[in-house]
Parts: structure tokens; C-alpha cells; sequence
């Protein structure tokens, strides 16, 4: 492949990446004659259509898909041995892209990350906080926290967490006035602060282990978030029963407030993982952070 031709197929990939020219020539810092130009050139070389215009954007046509998908991973692989040969003897530096949820920032990146950008100056983090799933190869992140390591195809995951509980909290407060349950068919007669799953809009029902099965409870409610401080809140103003994992509630700066009930029925979550693209997990700046993480969470 000639140096021309790579380079109408990496703008290429950020057209299709960005929805428009005028984006990618922002993100590629050239003009947008020259992504039009670039295109144009790649269209001919193929003999097809790469991308149909539409009112807003242009979208890619059945031969434009095909090519994307070929030669995505191949440029980012190739890119990726380029970067990791040039700074064999150079400070890890540029940006990396990391996607979790907010339970995973507020346990694992959080507590790092003041003292390992102090530690790598020259490492850009770009933190997107997210609840959903996110394919890291297709929305191209280079790490990803999540639970479980069943992942999509050349991805590595590495444990960060070992399994933990949900626990169930309440105030003194408020099992005084109703009662502490003391077994499922108890919570009928409970209020339950609702967590609501932001990315499909469903509240979360109360999942309990009943002796190895696990049981779905309803309950009515006054409270409900998608936010863990919120939650948290709830418990602590008597609102209801609310749900955190227990690593969120042994940071609450006062968690002798929060009675746990039915600690026998709590539900207990796989491991929570660090995954990244195998390619990208061989550059010095995503290793830095890969390193970094697994060492300050002990693992």
C-alpha cells in the first residue's frame, strides 16, 4: 500500500467515524477541500461509491461499509506499532480514552487519578462515564470498566475487583417507625429507594439470593435515582430501604449510620474487569494507566 493511499483510507475511516467532512477536517487539523479531494481519489481507486448525502450527513453506502469494516482494525493495529516502536525510549505521553460507569469511577479511577496524572505529566485522560455497554474497538476507547469479562472478540480483560454484595441499608429512623424485614415477603410492607437504569429509562428491580436462586422483589416507593449520592441520601433521611454495593457504602464518611437488613439474601456481582483492544494495550501510554489501575486496586 502507498503512503497516498493510507492516507484516503484513514481520513476516509474519519468521515465515517465523524458523519460529515467538515468534522473530520477538524479532527484530522486539514481542510475539508482536502477530505473531499482525499475521497474522491479513494472512490475512484475503488471503482464504487463510498458514502450516500443525505440533508445532514453523509452516510456509508454497502461498499463504504465493507471497507471500514476491513481496514479499521488493520490501520489501528498498523498505527499502534508505529507508536509503540517510536517511544520505546521516550516518557509515555498523548491521550487516553477510558469509558465506566459511575460506580467504577467512584471506586477505582477516582481514588488514582490526581496522583497517576502526577505521575505521567505528559498522559491526557479523557474519562467518559457511562452506565451502558459500550464496544470500545467500535466507539474507539482504549480501556473500559465493567463487570464480567464476557467481551467482544480481540479484547483483553483483566480483574480489577474481586465479586462483591449489594447490600440493603436502612435508618434507624426509619426501622423504628416500620419495622427491620426480616425475610422477602416482609418488603411488601417497605418503602425501597428505586434506582433508575439510565440508559434503557427502567427502574432496577430489587434482585435478592434466595438459598442459590435469585428472587425478584416488587416494592412501592417514595425515592428514586439514578445517582449513587442520591441513593445514599435516601438511607440516611429515613426515606426508605435503599440498595448500594458495599464497597460504595464503606466510603460513606458516616456508614455506621446505615443499618444493613436481610444481609442473608443480599445478591452477590461477578468481578469487575479492565478491558482493552490487544493492540492497544502494547503502547506506553495505555500501559501506564493499565498498570497503574491494577496495581492500586491490588489485583
Amino acid at each position: 500500500m502507498n503512503n497516498a493511499l493510507y492516507n484516503q483510507i484513514r481520513i476516509f475511516q474519519s468521515i465515517a467515524r465523524e458523519g460529515n467532512i467538515s468534522a473530520a477536517a477538524r479532527k484530522l487539523e486539514i481542510t475539508p477541500p482536502s477530505v473531499s479531494n482525499a475521497l474522491k481519489l479513494l472512490e475512484e481507486y475503488i471503482g464504487h461509491p463510498l458514502f450516500v448525502r443525505t440533508t445532514r450527513r453523509i452516510e456509508l453506502t454497502e461498499t463504504g461499509q465493507l471497507l471500514l469494516e476491513q481496514t479499521a482494525a488493520a490501520v489501528e493495529s498498523l498505527e499502534n506499532s508505529l507508536e509503540s516502536i517510536r517511544d520505546q525510549h521516550q516518557e509515555p505521553s498523548g491521550m487516553v480514552r477510558i469509558t465506566l460507569s459511575r460506580f467504577a469511577y467512584l471506586l477505582i479511577l477516582k481514588p488514582a487519578m490526581a496522583e497517576f496524572c502526577q505521575q505521567y505529566p505528559g498522559i491526557q485522560l479523557e474519562i467518559s462515564v457511562y452506565d451502558g455497554t459500550v464496544n470500545i474497538i467500535k466507539e474507539r476507547f482504549d480501556l473500559g470498566i465493567r463487570f464480567g469479562d464476557i467481551l467482544e472478540g480481540g479484547v483483553v480483560a483483566r480483574p480489577l475487583m474481586k465479586p462483591f454484595r449489594e447490600g440493603l441499608y436502612a435508618s434507624s429512623a426509619y426501622l423504628s417507625r416500620h419495622g427491620t424485614p426480616e425475610v422477602p415477603a416482609d418488603l411488601c410492607h417497605h418503602q425501597l429507594i428505586g434506582y433508575r437504569f439510565i440508559t434503557n429509562n427502567r427502574i432496577l428491580p430489587l434482585l435478592l439470593n434466595d438459598r442459590g436462586e435469585q428472587l425478584t422483589v416488587e416494592m412501592p416507593g417514595q425515592l428514586i435515582s439514578n445517582v449513587i449520592d442520591v441513593m445514599a441520601d435516601g438511607i440516611r433521611n429515613g426515606l426508605g430501604i435503599g440498595r448500594l454495593f458495599e464497597p460504595v457504602w464503606q466510603l460513606q464518611p458516616d456508614r455506621e449510620r446505615f443499618i444493613p437488613v436481610m444481609e442473608s439474601y443480599w445478591k452477590t456481582y461477578p468481578p469487575v474487569y479492565l478491558y482493552y483492544p490487544k493492540n492497544a494495550g502494547k503502547t506506553k501510554r495505555v500501559k501506564a494507566l493499565i498498570d497503574f489501575l491494577i496495581s492500586t486496586t491490588g489485583r
